[in-house]
């Protein structure tokens, strides 16, 4: 049986996230993540934009019973798109893939009141080291705009709900490669 299927381009990419299974590493091509900020929400978090120009690596995975009510809660400030075509995998099953991204209408610019969390890119940088290693990192970072957004060291006590514990070498390549964009970091 063939199944929907969503792309995770952030911290779906983190499997210690979620419990979606089997999950595949994919790229997708003409969408681009960006460090966004929208109403409903206190921070910033990505999106994906289209970009014709660009490939963003990242995970596939099955919608529990090709229902998208649990996925759609979490993906709470996103709207889904259809990008079957546009991705490249390994798994037989995949019928449909979506990526989530916010509309153009309802996109504000990540600032001091909207900041990105530390804990969050945490996160989302565990899951590419995890997948794609080292590469894989400096490819999210590559890949990724947006980074003139004030981020906010929140990792002695996380805000984010998901999350994890980063090793020594984990958080050292997260803070280089915010050191090497000149990324402003603010203290909580």
């Amino acid at each position: 049986m063939k199944d929907a299927f969503f792309f995770g381009y952030g911290s779906l990419v983190n499997r210690l996230t979620h419990g979606f299974d089997p999950a595949h590493p994919a790229t997708l091509s003409g969408w681009r993540r960006a460090w966004r900020a929208t109403a409903e929400r206190k921070v910033a978090y990505l999106t994906a934009i289209p970009d014709a120009g660009c490939t963003i690596k990242g995970l596939i995975a099955p919608v529990p019973g090709d229902s998208w009510a649990a996925l759609d809660i979490r993906e709470a400030a996103y709207n889904r798109h259809s990008v079957q075509s546009a991705v490249i995998h390994n798994a037989d099953d995949a019928e449909q893939i979506a990526v989530y991204a916010i509309a153009p209408e309802r996109i504000l610019m990540p600032s001091p009141e909207h900041p990105v969390l530390l804990s969050y890119l945490d996160v989302v940088i565990q899951g590419y080291l995890a997948e794609f290693g080292k590469d894989g990192a400096t490819h999210f970072f590559e890949t990724t705009i947006g980074w003139e957004a004030p981020i906010l060291d929140d990792r002695d006590s996380p805000r984010y709900p998901r999350a994890q514990r980063l090793t020594d070498a984990e958080r050292s390549i997260v803070d280089t490669g915010l050191r090497n964009l000149g990324c402003m970091v603010l203290p909580d």
